[in-house]
């Protein structure tokens, strides 16, 4: 696969809490440059996020992030917010210790709040699968498959460790049919993300990708 067609399939992303405005500036040029899938940054950029690309790049935020444990409220009115500055993509966090706790029907009932809240735009769901158990995992496949998010995400990028090849084959064997996946959290190079997606991968969640690209096309390596 081309390293074109790869990053077409990227959330060129940028969620530290030191980031700037001009940081983000750069993010989102170097996305539509290199025709990224979108620009994952924090909620507070939206607006004037989308307000500077004009359309030309999808504009994707976090919900409850990094953490998860928001209420249902907190995170509804995170993602009505950002829908109304902007944002076409929104990629919540689950509560984690419901799911420790086998409040299963409360995480649903809260990926599909904020689902509705969505209205058409897109929703991932990040599991965070550093912290789960095999059997967390394949419930929450469950779990995100009938609440009709868009996509379940492996990681925030924000714990203890990122996406693995292991957690994505897991996934694509549990979630259903309509459901992607996006793997994101320590996706360093072309090599690792061209089997993210052998495996069934449908979205990456990374930075380095971008900027190797760009280093590369500069001529200074990586």
């Amino acid at each position: 696969m081309k390293k074109r067609e790869v990053l077409k399939l990227v959330d060129h992303t940028l969620l530290s809490q030191s980031a700037t405005w001009e940081e983000i500036r750069q993010i989102l040029d170097d996305a539509v440059e290199y025709e990224a899938a979108s620009a994952c940054i924090p909620a507070a950029y939206v607006k004037q996020a989308a307000e500077y690309v004009e359309g030309k790049l999808p504009i994707c935020t976090v919900i409850g992030f990094p953490n998860g444990y928001s209420t249902t409220a907190v995170k509804v009115f995170e993602t009505k917010d950002a829908i109304a500055n902007g944002a076409d993509e929104i990629d919540m966090v689950i509560n984690i210790g419901f799911l420790k706790d086998k409040r299963y029907q409360e995480i649903e009932d809260e990926i599909r709040q904020i689902h509705e809240a969505c209205g058409q735009k897109i929703l991932k769901v990040i599991i965070e699968t550093c912290l789960l158990t095999e059997e967390e995992k394949i419930k929450m496949c469950e779990i995100v498959t009938n609440a009709g998010a868009e996509y379940i995400k492996t990681s925030t990028g924000f714990s203890t460790g990122g996406a693995t090849f292991a957690d994505v084959e897991l996934m694509r064997k549990h979630v259903g049919k309509d459901v992607k996946i996006k793997a994101a959290g320590g996706i360093s190079s072309f090599a690792d993300a061209e089997e993210f997606l052998r495996l069934g991968t449908d979205r990456l969640g990374t930075s380095r990708l971008v900027r190797s690209m760009k280093n590369t096309d500069a001529g200074t390596g990586y």
